[in-house]
């Protein structure tokens, strides 16, 4: 059975993650509008991604008797100046997580909850993933900086995340994999 303070921070850490998919929808919709299906495809993805982030917490829960509650999902921006402005607020949100769930894992330490401690710990490995696969691409995006033909290479090769034919974790799609190189 979960303790109070994990219970309560563990249905924070859903609502986050559910924040995060409605943040790289939102993402998906402005390259969309951009022209960029290729950034389009992958923030989609990404979405997907942080859906089941909250969902495995949400099932972690569940099996441990305790109790989720949803609460309102905060608006997420809209509008970026440049693609590349889009991509560091992914990356600086990706930085933000990571702080989320090493306190998450603190407090499960210090209510010497090893069951929560352990769960997170592929959370843990996964926001490395998250932040260093972000800092790539946007790596990426600023030696191309305004460069039209760059920009376009790199969403040529964001679009093959999945290659789902514009349905990132539909069938033939694998919304996991964030892997950009």
């Amino acid at each position: 059975m979960l303790k109070e303070p994990v219970e309560e921070a563990l249905n924070e850490q859903i609502n986050a993650e559910l924040y995060s998919e409605y943040v790289y929808l939102s993402m998906s919709a402005f390259y969309e509008e951009e022209g960029l299906p290729g950034f389009a495809s992958w923030m989609r993805a990404q979405a997907d991604e942080e859906h089941a982030h909250a969902m495995r917490i949400y099932d972690f829960v569940i099996e441990r008797d305790g109790r989720v509650t949803l609460t309102s999902i905060d608006s997420p921006p809209t509008e970026w100046s440049t693609p590349t402005d889009a991509f560091k607020e992914a990356y600086e949100h990706e930085v933000e997580i990571t702080e989320m769930i090493d306190d998450l894992v603190a407090l499960a330490r210090d209510e010497n909850d090893n069951a929560t401690e352990n769960m997170l710990q592929w959370f843990v490995a996964e926001q490395v993933e998250e932040e260093a696969t972000a800092q790539h691409i946007l790596d990426k995006l600023k030696h191309v900086g305004d460069d039209g033909t760059g920009l376009l290479m790199i969403d040529q090769e964001l679009g093959q995340r999945g290659d789902t034919g514009g349905n990132p974790g539909g069938p033939g799609g694998d919304a996991s994999d964030s892997t950009v190189e």
